[in-house]
């Protein structure tokens, strides 16, 4: 009997040692599962903000492209448009309400002094403010990523090639370009391509010319630049540490692209820069050249 119940205790004793020892099996796999959960998580998590972010740059595109678009219409209806100055920016982005002038008011008496000295000011500050509308550089340049759908050669000109480029609008560009010595027409066909769209339209011997095709370029070689692998029509091409704000049609007497060329050349990694900084897609990448290094870009 003595017998038994010491089998019957040491039995007991060993199944509770089981259940405690399974308890601690099952709650170390319970952490680990809660880890992996916590991983899981956390990588979605990154992954959803990814997405998001990259979205965000896909609408970004989009509302600068409708921007463009509106500009290049209401240019093309007669509509002037105009530079919005910064005190004016300043204002509104402070939510500063301009005063309310009452109906009747008593004109104050200025003698000639005080009106020449308040002219004199009102001219200063003109002056001023046009010079920070007027400000040459990238930013007026309105770079767009086009594909060539059409190619031939000019009628009448051997040097010249005249392209239809989409450039994510309404209709094609047609586009006039020098290449015809340096690139042959088959490796221009379907291209996807960095196009300067705000140049004025000019004749090249008869035919139109609505854009320009950007190449690097050395005395010794003529290089179409290549946009980033995910770029399409219509990407606006930016320069960093300058935001875009392109004229809706560049005034050749002020001759901005010529004051921008110099400092338009492609770097030793061979991108595409302005003063050293690169022209990018925002998202997906820099404009390239194929091989030449340090060169201009035109």
């Amino acid at each position: 009997m003595v017998v038994t119940n010491i089998i019957r205790r040491n039995m007991s004793h060993n199944v509770v040692a089981k259940l405690i020892n399974n308890a601690e099996t099952a709650e170390k796999k319970l952490a680990e599962l809660r880890s992996k959960l916590d991983e899981i998580k956390r990588f979605k998590l990154e992954e959803k903000i990814r997405d998001l972010s990259k979205e965000n740059d896909i609408l970004a595109i989009k509302v600068e492209n409708a921007k463009a678009e509106l500009i290049r219409l209401e240019t093309l209806k007669g509509i002037k448009q105009y530079s919005i100055p910064s005190k004016t920016t300043s204002a509104i982005n402070n939510n500063e309400a301009a005063p309310i002038k009452t109906e009747i008011q008593e004109k104050p008496v200025i003698n000639k002094k005080e009106k020449k000295e308040k002219d004199v000011k009102k001219t200063k500050e003109k002056s001023s403010d046009t010079n920070t509308i007027d400000t040459v550089d990238v930013r007026k340049l309105d770079f767009r990523i086009g594909k060539i759908i059409e190619i031939s050669k000019h009628p009448d000109a051997d040097s010249l090639y005249v392209e239809k480029i989409d450039c994510g609008e309404a209709n094609p560009r047609t586009v006039v370009s020098g290449l015809v010595n340096h690139v042959p027409i088959d490796q221009m066909r379907d291209k996807i391509v960095m196009v300067l769209c705000n140049l004025k339209p000019v004749k090249m011997r008869g035919v139109t010319s609505e854009a320009m095709v950007m190449c690097a370029s050395s005395p010794e070689k003529v290089e179409v630049l290549i946009p980033p692998s995910e770029a399409v029509p219509g990407d606006l091409v930016s320069c960093e540490g300058y935001p875009r704000e392109p004229e809706a049609q560049l005034n050749p007497k002020k001759k901005i692209f010529e004051t921008c060329a110099p400092d338009l050349k492609t770097n030793d990694e061979k991108v595409a820069c302005y003063k050293g900084n690169p022209l990018v897609i925002p998202g997906k990448g820099p404009v390239v050249a194929p091989s030449l290094k340090g060169v201009n870009v035109k």
